[in-house]
């Protein structure tokens, strides 16, 4: 017979169980236990799917009399898969305000025994907590910032969940390294941005975004970094003053809708002086992007996962958590 992997209670009727070894096809038993009353014994944890087991159970009644019975049964086949992605590639290096967000390819219903499934190994105690943006999406991070040099291992035991019904996840591991602390501040009405990095700091005069199109306030964290980027204007809501269409270097990708920190040869003298862009923080540059300019080292340093804080910005909306990975604009009692 087929068995769900979470279904699984052996019971005894007319006596009491004693003993109950549940193992697979290699011998290897699943922890349980007998309730008090010695009417059922249920695993500690979830079965394999699809996975064959053989039972052995032994019971006495009140005479003393003893009975065993063995048999056997076949965990059931997951009728489908759901995929769980994120943003980890296996033994990479990331910024101190990394965050961890899982993507699945549907729509998860029972959430508590999925967020159990995704665990946090790390090399120094650090503990890390998930926060459900909706039904698909599972971010995690720490309560503070993560401490350099933490060695952590993202393990997922998702093949005995059932994320919905019938559906089952996989399990793999994915380890990853911090790297050095390196927090950047964007004073927006100062037109400055202090870099904290390794117990130093330096301050860069920047431009961010005019009153017309004012950067976000709040915490970001650096998603990608994606090098030469071609920006429209004709891609921006609600666009004022003259049309653009840039091939903008050294850009930074800070939320998903498109606010960045990058490189900016077309400015002039507005940098520690005037906010003139379009809602993105940028640095001197040159067209094509310069190694030795102001966002080339910048550029050069920086890691996904770093953190950048912008404050003092003319805009009146907070930053949405969910847009990009803000979720460090979330209070640690909510996450």
């Amino acid at each position: 017979m087929d068995v769900a992997p979470g279904a699984l209670k052996i019971g005894a009727t007319g006596g009491k169980l004693t003993t109950v070894k549940v193992s697979d096809k290699s011998g290897k038993e699943v922890p349980g236990t007998i309730a008090a009353d010695g009417s059922s014994w249920t695993p500690s944890a979830g079965l394999a799917v699809g996975t064959a087991y053989q039972v052995s159970a032994m019971a006495a009644d009140a005479n003393g009399a003893v009975a065993t019975a063995d048999s056997s049964f076949t965990t059931l086949t997951p009728a489908a898969l759901a995929k769980a992605s994120d943003n980890v590639d296996d033994n990479a290096t990331y910024g101190v305000g990394m965050i961890v967000s899982v993507e699945f390819s549907k729509d998860v219903a029972n959430k508590d025994a999925v967020a159990k499934g995704i665990t946090f190994e790390t090399d120094n105690g650090t503990a890390v907590k998930g926060h459900w943006f909706d039904d698909r999406r599972l971010d995690f991070r720490p309560e503070e910032y993560w401490k350099p040099g933490t060695k952590v291992t993202v393990q997922y035991r998702l093949k005995s969940v059932e994320i919905a019904p019938g559906v089952y996840g996989t399990d793999r591991d994915e380890p990853f390294t911090i790297g050095r602390s390196k927090v950047s501040t964007v004073d927006a009405a100062a037109h400055r941005m202090t870099v904290a990095e390794n117990g130093a700091s330096s301050d860069i005069d920047i431009t961010s975004g005019s009153d017309e199109h004012p950067t976000w306030n709040g915490t970001m964290v650096v998603m990608s970094k994606e090098g030469t980027v071609r920006m429209q204007s004709s891609t921006l809501p609600g666009m004022t003053g003259s049309p653009y269409d840039l091939q903008v270097p050294h850009s930074m990708r800070l939320t998903t809708t498109g606010t960045y920190v990058h490189g900016n040869y077309w400015s002039g003298g507005a940098f520690g002086e005037d906010n003139v862009s379009h809602g993105c923080v940028g640095l001197r540059d040159v067209k094509g992007g310069g190694d030795s300019t102001t966002m080339g080292k910048f550029y050069a340093d920086s890691l996904v996962g770093d953190v950048v804080i912008v404050k003092n910005s003319v805009k009146k909306e907070t930053l949405d958590p969910a847009n990009g990975l803000s979720g460090w604009n979330v209070p640690w009692s909510k996450w």
